[in-house]
């Protein structure tokens, strides 16, 4: 079998994580892998506290501070899940990781992506996922998915322009990082997204 794996999953809300990301999980235990899913912000109980005040439309932060408490819940996640998980060899889902920081508070809230940069390379110590899954999907169909099925957090109340930049934020990733980060249609049927998805991993699976 091959090492353990670190696999990132982003996305506007909306985008169909949580439904790929169950559907991962299913596949992994299909052969026998071990797998811990989990997600940003959260994954351990400071994250998760971190993650209440971050999402709670009531609040008001500077964007350098959400900058700065998100990579304060992502140093717990990695200390107590992530650099643990992989130890012990077992492989590591997260919906979201840091190309999610470059996109919503670089390009969406205005922080200079070499601040954003400087604590990547200061809290991470050189870890970034093996493979990172983006579900591109349209802003505004996007919007309407979450809006049908619950109340909407901070960052889906925000304009329709902040999550156009987002988006764009999440393909200027991709087009740097075309080795590790993959676009996948978001607008398309479940089954051929996830016909995609299988074909990807089949490379993850290879010794």
């Amino acid at each position: 079998m091959t090492r353990a794996r670190f696999i990132t999953l982003e996305g506007l809300d909306g985008a169909g994580k949580t439904t790929h990301v169950e559907w991962l999980a299913q596949a992994f235990r299909a052969r026998d892998i071990d797998v811990c899913i989990t997600r940003e912000p959260g994954g351990t109980p400071v994250g998760e506290a971190l993650r209440e005040l971050l999402l709670d439309p009531r609040q008001k932060l500077h964007p350098e501070t959400e900058t700065l408490l998100m990579f304060a819940a992502r140093r717990e996640h990695l200390d107590k899940v992530i650099r643990p998980a992989l130890a012990a060899g077992r492989w590591v889902v997260c919906d979201r990781f840091t190309d999610a920081t470059f996109a919503y508070q670089g390009c969406g809230s205005g922080v200079a992506w070499e601040r954003i940069a400087a604590l990547e390379a200061w809290v991470q110590e050189g870890l970034h996922p093996d493979l990172t899954l983006y579900f591109d999907v349209d802003p505004e169909a996007a919007r309407a998915r979450t809006s049908a099925v619950r109340r909407p957090d901070r960052y889906e109340q925000e304009h329709a322009s902040f999550h156009e930049r987002v988006r764009r934020a999440y393909l200027r990733r991709a087009s740097e990082h075309p080795g590790r980060i993959r676009v996948i249609d978001a607008m398309r049927p479940i089954p051929e997204i996830q016909g995609d998805l299988g074909a990807i991993l089949e490379n993850l699976f290879r010794p």
